[in-house]
């Protein structure tokens, strides 16, 4: 009778245990959102993307990146990319429309083309215009598509992290789970795993360099590197600002084509 009574309580201390630390790790995760994804109102950038392969050869690309907020951490957002340069995805532009509760709209204007592409909700986690970022990758995907537990504590570059573990709830994600390491003081990301399906390490993402911009942490030079193939893509955001009053009309499928010069110059 007494082994049985341990034997219980040792399972039910297991299950209340993994739910506390579910629900830890939902909440740094929610947090750590926060911080990443919806700092500010709203947030402008000039990004130069590197694209970078095995053998050290450079592409490079540079854009506008705006971001507008529509409800709290992990509810509506809208973003709007503007491509300058190279010339062949010179005018190209980009908008998401993300939501609390479903998959994000997406759609992309290939100028050559004069057409505007509506990405579908099962390519979101296709590359993003050849880099090693996917479509999900650059507005974030929704913390209630995954099941997050909290590992444990691990210092990463001197930093204090939390290591959390993300699985997607469904298995049509591309891969099996993510591991985050998450700064205890800043709560932004400094790296990530993600696995595929075999659980192989696919890709590592690494921020590279964190500043202090308007009293916001924010991670102004990014890497994510394709590890099955060397290739890896280097983001630098330049010229950042967070509460500049992005007029909301700017999100409309009128102004992929010919955005308002005042915000993407």
């Amino acid at each position: 009778m007494k082994k049985y009574l341990v034997f219980t309580m040792s399972f039910i201390l297991l299950f209340v245990c993994r739910g506390a630390f579910g629900d830890e790790a939902n909440e740094i995760i929610k947090k750590s959102q926060g911080i990443f994804y919806y700092a500010g109102n709203d947030y402008k950038a000039k990004v130069v993307m590197k694209l970078i392969g095995k053998e050290g050869k450079e592409r490079v690309r540079e854009m506008t990146m705006l971001r507008k907020n529509y409800g709290e951490i992990g509810g509506a957002q809208k973003f709007f990319i503007y491509f300058t340069e190279p010339a062949d995805v010179k005018n190209m532009t980009f908008m998401v429309y993300k939501y609390a509760d479903k998959d994000a709209d997406r759609w992309l204007f290939v100028p050559a083309l004069n057409m505007v592409k509506r990405i579908a909700a099962q390519d979101k986690t296709s590359s993003f215009v050849g880099s090693d970022f996917t479509y999900e990758d650059v507005s974030g995907r929704n913390i209630k598509d995954d099941k997050h537990e909290l590992l444990k504590e691990e210092s990463i570059d001197g930093k204090q992290c939390y290591m959390v573990k993300s699985t997607p709830i469904e298995k049509t994600s591309s891969y099996s789970y993510k591991l985050s390491w998450i700064d205890k003081k800043t709560l932004l990301p400094v790296k990530e795993e993600y696995h595929d399906l075999q659980g192989e390490t696919a890709r590592v993402f690494s921020a590279d360099k964190i500043e202090d911009i308007n009293g916001f942490p924010t991670i102004t030079g990014r890497t994510m590197k394709n590890i099955q193939t060397g290739h890896r893509t280097e983001v630098t955001f330049l010229d950042t600002k967070y509460n500049v009053g992005i007029d909301d009309n700017l999100f409309s499928e009128r102004y992929l084509s010919q955005p308002p010069a005042k915000w993407v110059k």
